[in-house]
């Protein structure tokens, strides 16, 4: 294992067991499965999934160690020097989806990538991932909770690394083909390697540290609420942007497919139930028409807004 792997596997490993404890806290009847399987060469693979839930109908969270000789193709698109290169990757990748409509959908991932520069190459490293939220019906508590979080993260580190983070966030949750985004954003990082390796180590534990934090009070405060037929179809319509989003545009996706990783660990992230429809938009002046309207354009959430007690 490369020399700066162990402390980045251990903190994710720790990073699992808490974000699985506090969502194990909200769901009375259902617990995460929890499997664990040795991978070639030292690698392994800790996916933990709970599903059918009675708040939480799905949520994911792996932990993966992968090596391999050769780095696919969703990880040297952007780097080519390094195709060819040997590799290993610590990783930890969650999804929630929840049963009501009123309480979102949340993503991150954490995930470290080492080369060894096979080839004659430098063996190099960097961190990537981040954490974003897909809300169904919008909220601006939440968002504003949501954004300030990940505004405190990043508070003790570079000057505008917000900024950036959250630019590049709206930017990759992004479905082109839809011309719309994914939800409300967050923070998204990737080839992060300047500074030095304890730097943008500390920042991704930063971020991983202050993902409970972001996400459970917005939880908390809609996972009871009162919900009907008709939310309960728009969240399952919604849903399918999740899906288009994962399989056709996600480096994530196309990563794990291309190591081969397990498939049902890659594909748990996926709704347990979708809807699809015809050319529909909803009703101008409704909650759903807000959710595009207010919501899923890019904003700054934190310009004059005050968290709410």
């Amino acid at each position: 294992m490369t020399t700066a792997l162990p402390e980045v596997r251990t903190y994710l490993l720790g990073l699992q067991d808490r974000i699985c404890s506090a969502l194990e806290e909200r769901e009375p009847v259902v617990a995460f499965e929890r499997k664990t399987f040795e991978r070639d060469n030292g690698g392994l693979s800790r996916p933990r999934v709970l599903d059918g839930g009675r708040v939480i109908e799905r949520a994911a969270v792996h932990f993966s160690h992968t090596v391999g000789a050769s780095l696919p193709a969703a990880a040297t698109e952007r780097r080519p020097e390094l195709t060819g290169q040997g590799f290993e990757a610590v990783s930890v990748s969650l999804i929630v989806h929840p049963r009501n409509p009123y309480a979102p959908t949340v993503h991150a991932n954490f995930r470290c990538f080492t080369s060894d520069g096979g080839g004659g190459g430098t063996p190099v490293w960097w961190f990537g991932g981040g954490f974003d939220l897909t809300p169904y019906y919008g909220f601006e508590a939440d968002a504003v909770h949501w954004h300030q979080n990940a505004f405190d993260a990043c508070a003790p580190f570079d000057a505008g690394l917000y900024a950036t983070m959250k630019s590049a966030c709206d930017e990759y949750f992004f479905l082109p083909h839809r011309k719309e985004a994914r939800g409300i954003g967050g923070l998204f990082y990737d080839d992060m390697n300047a500074g030095g390796f304890a730097h943008c180590f500390a920042i991704q534990q930063s971020l991983g540290d202050h993902f409970l934090s972001g996400y459970l009070p917005i939880f908390d405060r809609r996972i009871g609420m009162e919900f009907g037929e008709a939310e309960r179809d728009f969240q399952l319509f919604r849903r399918g942007r999740y899906v288009e989003f994962n399989l056709a545009w996600d480096r994530g996706t196309r990563f794990g497919l291309q190591s081969g990783g397990r498939i049902e660990s890659i594909l748990a992230s996926l709704p347990p139930q979708v809807h699809w429809r015809y050319d529909w938009s909803p009703t101008p002046g409704t909650p759903e028409a807000r959710l595009y309207t207010d919501f899923l354009p890019a904003r700054d959430w934190l310009d004059g807004a005050t968290e709410p007690s």
